[in-house]
């Protein structure tokens, strides 16, 4: 038997490592050197900062997980220096983050009397978020391009343009990892000049990191009556964040955009995989098969397909406003932050519900978005 210590915010750790494991599960911000001791196998997000210091005194670890897509919070090189195997679980929450993004669009666009099919849209970061992203875009038509200079410089094909263009998006969603090095650093790749430059009645969507946008500028600017909407689930100084800030956001929610069932799932899974091919296991667990049916999990449509329906089963699905509720109510405080990841609903992805359309074209769409279809 191996010692495994896991975020106890991860699901199906027991599960899948059980058999072959002891497990004890800690709280991710908590977790110190001490607790590393005699164990085999760390499992954790984006929370534990796994460096020199705290693996100072793992005399066991072999293999540290980290069931998030970012690896800001983990130091490679320390582990590679001690011969310990690490990775993370990339694209495993971008089916939610993208489903976040879509819900918040489509309330906004109720609250402001706007149709999306006339915006245009910069997805800033053309990864796994940004893919799944355009997907739900080209089923909607709505009009979007990417920016991702790494990307576009390494040969991607598709609609890459520069940050000029960006600045000239209706909606801008940001997608990018957290660097402050290199060619492409994104701290603060939307300070306080490139903040003010936005169009009025722009969109700004963060839902990758909080450094990559100035938290206190976009207070600043926000609090000089300029008209820019912002979407904002990921915040500078986590878990203490600026409540002056939340304030003026038109939707804030407590860095759960990725909260997803099926995607903390996914990551805890891909990690069991990782670990198995490692270690010469052959994974005895499907993915599927841990899965619990949704509450709701059939819906019929009596008629043709209209933008109205798709806001009432996405937000059926998942409504972007009880989370900004809940962050505004118990959020403002680093507990209380904490505690609202931590004790966080069972959301589901689309895929969960199954629709029953009138006709294979709403059929597709609603697939292509991301929901089971079929025709009645």
């Amino acid at each position: 038997m191996i010692n495994v210590l896991a975020d106890e915010n991860m699901p199906y750790v027991t599960e899948l490592f059980g058999d072959f494991s002891n497990i004890t599960f800690k709280a991710g911000r908590d977790i110190v050197a001490d607790d590393l001791v005699d164990v085999d196998v760390l499992l954790v997000r984006s929370i534990t900062k796994v460096n020199e210091a705290l693996i100072e005194k793992a005399n066991k670890l072999s293999f540290v997980g980290s069931a998030t897509i970012g690896l800001d919070h983990i130091d490679g090189g320390a582990l590679d220096a001690r011969q310990i195997t690490w990775t993370n679980a990339p694209g495993c929450n971008a089916i939610g983050v993208a489903q976040y993004v879509l819900s918040a669009l489509l309330i906004l666009a109720t609250r402001q009397s706007f149709d999306l099919k006339s915006k245009t849209v910069a997805i800033v970061g053309a990864g796994n978020i940004g893919q799944e992203l355009s997907k739900i875009f080209n089923a909607l038509s709505i009009n979007h391009f990417y920016c991702d200079p790494p990307l576009k410089d390494a040969g991607a094909q598709g609609d890459y343009r520069d940050m000029s263009e960006v600045m000239n998006a209706d909606i801008i969603s940001l997608h990018v990892p957290m660097t402050k090095d290199g060619d492409y650093p994104t701290y603060h790749l939307f300070d306080e000049a490139r903040l003010g430059q936005l169009n009025d009645n722009a969109i700004l969507i963060n839902s990758c990191r909080g450094d990559v946008v100035d938290n206190d500028a976009l207070n600043t600017i926000l609090s000089s009556g300029k008209q820019l909407t912002a979407v904002m689930d990921v915040w500078q100084h986590e878990p203490e964040i600026n409540g002056s800030l939340l304030d003026k956001v038109d939707i804030g929610s407590s860095h759960i955009a990725g909260y997803s069932f099926e995607g903390k799932a996914r990551g805890t899974y891909m990690l069991y995989q990782r670990w198995c091919e490692a270690n010469g296991y052959v994974p005895n667990r499907l993915l599927t098969s841990l899965l619990p049916q949704a509450n709701v999990s059939n819906v019929a449509l009596s008629s043709p397909l209209k933008m109205d329906d798709i806001k009432q089963l996405v937000t059926l699905v998942y409504d972007v406003r009880d989370d900004d509720e809940l962050v505004r109510q118990h959020g403002l405080t680093a507990k209380g932050f904490d505690n609202l990841r931590k004790q966080y609903k069972v959301r589901r992805e689309f895929s969960a519900i199954t629709v029953q359309a009138t006709n294979e074209t709403d059929a597709n769409l609603l697939r292509n978005i991301g929901f089971n279809s079929v025709t009645i």
